[in-house]
């Protein structure tokens, strides 16, 4: 999955930009932070796993 796309179901979902990280950037709804590598292209199931894990389809 492209790392725009997963960053747009993410802000959409109400997550907000945190910070960055060395190598990840951190976005944060309410309690919850996420950190989400910056490539380019992200493993297909890593992305999944962050989407079911927060309840994003």
């Amino acid at each position: 999955m492209k790392h725009k796309e997963l960053v747009r179901k993410l802000l959409e979902a109400g997550f907000k930009f945190y910070g960055h990280g060395a190598n990840h950037d951190r976005y944060k709804r309410g309690s919850v932070i996420e950190q989400i590598p910056r490539h380019k292209e992200i493993n297909e199931r890593l992305a999944k796993t962050i989407l079911r894990r927060n309840g994003i389809k």
